[in-house]
């Protein structure tokens, strides 16, 4: 499922039109990536949680010239799913 059928869904659901199902959808992923930009957990319970981890710092080399190359901290997104998630999944 893609944005966009994402839209269409929340359209047909709750009855409005494709204008607000599309304002708020993307208020609900704006809000999502605020916060963890802030570095604040997001969770919806029995689906998943996101959240962001940082990495330190480390010494990579670069596959083309085998080059030892300093790899900067960083952070990046993580997802983890929920048990109830899982559940229907694997079902």
């Amino acid at each position: 499922m893609n944005k966009l059928e994402l839209i269409s869904a929340l359209k047909n659901e709750a009855g409005i039109s494709k204008t607000e199902a599309a304002k708020v959808v993307q208020i609900f992923f704006d809000s999502m990536t605020e916060a963890m930009a802030r570095g604040e957990r997001v969770e919806i319970r029995g689906l998943c949680s996101f959240y962001v981890k940082k990495y330190k710092s480390y010494v990579g080399r670069n596959p083309k010239t085998g080059e030892k190359v300093t790899i900067r901290p960083k952070k990046l997104p993580f997802f983890k799913s929920g048990k109830e998630l899982k559940d229907r999944v694997d079902a």
